[in-house]
């Protein structure tokens, strides 16, 4: 069922599922999402019951249950079961992937400015042990068209690049770039794609088999929803046998994905609730939640635009975008000005640095709302 995104009294209802402290308005969602009230009751009631039937349940239960998560995740992700693994975050993923990439002597990776921050680190940890030669490319924060992005990294390489490292959307400006695109751009060079999608998964309506990529990271503590410290690791099954662990096993074949799902005792309740955040997701709907999302930004986005001191660093086309945007204010710093909107406005937002431009970010939730964003407007009509 379609839902207007401006149909305030259901997505008051929806609001109405977080339990929110009232201290401030916060708009600082990017770092992670809070969970709906049936998901957090839910995970409340798998902590109790894995203290109450303590090791019993992990050594007997645990892994049957597991198993049923797994699929509940491979399909909401439109992937087999064993093309995936449950990560703590992207990050770690992230780090399974280019850690054990069957890189050459000679190759080299190209990567942009505006890839996230503990991924810039393992890149340049992994260029620095000789595993690689980093090429490190420019973004436009304005794209005309997609392949203009695509042109980018297509400029880029050379016959010794092995692999593109991508973020579908740049945390810094909430960007979507055109992984698919690219994917497909790099393939036709024989380059494989490595995709950060932890902003993108259960925030816009896709899957992961969209992106033409064998390998995808995500994150399932931001938008799904889900616990904190639970995070999605996919690997198309033809590339498995290609990545080695990053924790040490030999228990599994080379072709078996839980060869990189070594990681031994694993807290269970954030796990075991993950179905239930899907669950709260599919009861809204993946593109009614995008086309909400995408309309809370654009309540502040298209005002702030229209004021002279505002720099608005995310793309114009709303498709481009969807709830993460981006701005700066000429003559103060993205600290000053997230210090302005908490202190002075009870809105919390975060600093951030846009290819060495100040800037401040905002994201909002479902349970935000209209209201909330005109106060940020009124706010941003303030800053001189």
């Amino acid at each position: 069922m379609t839902i207007a995104p401006t149909d305030e009294i259901y997505w008051r209802s929806i609001a109405a599922q977080y339990d929110i402290a009232d201290d401030c308005i916060n708009l600082e969602n990017g770092f992670f999402s809070p969970q709906a009230r049936p998901v957090f009751e839910a995970f409340q009631r798998y902590n109790v019951e894995v203290n109450r039937h303590t090791t019993h349940f992990m050594r007997t239960e645990f892994p049957a249950r597991l198993s049923t998560v797994v699929h509940a995740l491979a399909e909401f992700a439109g992937v087999a079961t064993d093309e995936i693994v449950i990560t703590r975050n992207a990050t770690e993923a992230m780090n399974i992937f280019l850690q054990g990439y069957p890189f050459r002597p000679g190759d080299g990776v190209i990567s942009s400015t505006q890839e996230y921050d503990s991924v810039q680190e393992i890149l340049r940890m992994l260029e620095q042990r000789g595993r690689f030669t980093l090429n490190i490319i420019d973004l436009p924060l304005h794209p005309a068209n997609d392949e203009e992005i695509v042109a980018c990294y297509e400029r880029a390489l050379t016959p010794k690049t092995r692999a593109l490292v991508l973020t579908h959307m740049l945390h810094r400006t909430g960007q979507i770039l055109p992984v698919a695109k690219i994917a497909q751009m790099a393939r036709a060079h024989g380059v494989d794609v490595i995709v950060d999608a932890a902003h993108t998964f259960a925030h816009i309506d896709f899957q992961l088999p969209a992106l033409h990529s064998d390998f995808i990271a995500a994150n399932l503590h931001k938008w799904l929803g889900a616990p904190l410290g639970s995070g999605l690791l996919y690997v198309c099954k033809e590339r498995i046998a290609d990545i080695a662990p990053l924790f040490g096993d030999t228990t599994f074949p080379a072709t078996d994905i839980r060869k990189l799902a070594h990681f031994n005792t694993v807290p269970a309740a954030p796990i075991l609730a993950i179905p239930d955040a899907i669950a709260f997701h599919n009861s809204i709907g993946s593109r009614n939640k995008e086309a909400r999302l995408r309309y809370l930004k654009d309540c502040w986005v298209n005002h702030a635009r229209q004021l002279p001191h505002i720099d608005l660093l995310t793309p114009t086309d709303p498709q481009r975008s969807c709830a993460i945007a981006t701005f700066s204010v000429k003559g103060k710093s993205g600290k000053e000005i997230a210090d302005i909107l908490f202190n002075q406005h009870n809105i919390f937002t975060v600093a951030v640095d846009v290819n060495g431009i100040s800037a401040v970010r905002v994201t909002p939730q479902l349970y935000n709302t209209v209201e909330q964003m005109e106060r940020l407007v009124a706010a941003l009509g303030q800053l001189r």
